[in-house]
């Protein structure tokens, strides 16, 4: 069996938010290696995208991936009613990492949302410039595109990548 057959993708529940807040530390905690992304001063980090992913909104779809009973990441997706669906944040533990995880989960919510997707990421962060095109060329085989945009009112930070591509119905 291959490691995506024993991954479940599934629509998260308000039940299981106190998992997502854990591995949204975890999360967080990746990310404070590529950029000015560290904890506040109580030792929190930044949660406005969690709080908008759990609010019971409609332009909101929060994921959580496991392996059996364990939890091994998680996804955020906004502006589901919009023209363009954008995979807010994306997430695997490192012990479920190259493993086949991350694509298997990235084709799994992205099939449930068809048309046009957005994903940005740090250019400065390898691993996700690797995997962030090869998704967008297995999704969209020479039909994605990758441009730089500066992060919104922080001019201090290096432009965010942001890869785009359109992904069919069934």
């Amino acid at each position: 069996m291959t490691i995506h057959h024993a991954v479940c993708v599934r629509s998260a529940t308000p039940d299981d938010r106190p998992t997502v807040e854990r591995l949204w530390l975890l999360f967080r905690h990746d990310m404070s290696e590529f950029g000015e992304q560290l904890p506040n001063p109580d030792g929190k980090f930044r949660k406005e995208r969690l709080e908008a992913a759990f609010a019971d909104g409609v332009d909101w779809a929060p994921y959580l991936f496991s392996r059996g009973e364990h939890p091994v990441g998680f996804a955020f997706v906004r502006a589901i009613g919009g023209p363009r669906r954008v995979l807010n944040s994306f997430f695997v533990v490192r012990g479920a990492r190259r493993a086949g995880v991350g694509l298997w989960a990235v084709r799994e919510v992205v099939r449930r949302h068809p048309g046009e997707w957005e994903v940005a990421f740090q250019e400065d962060n390898p691993a996700a410039v690797r995997f962030w095109r090869r998704v967008a060329e297995e999704l969209a085989p020479g039909e994605w595109r990758e441009e730089r945009r500066p992060v919104p009112g922080r001019a201090d930070l290096a432009p965010d990548v942001w890869i785009s591509f359109r992904c069919p119905g069934p």
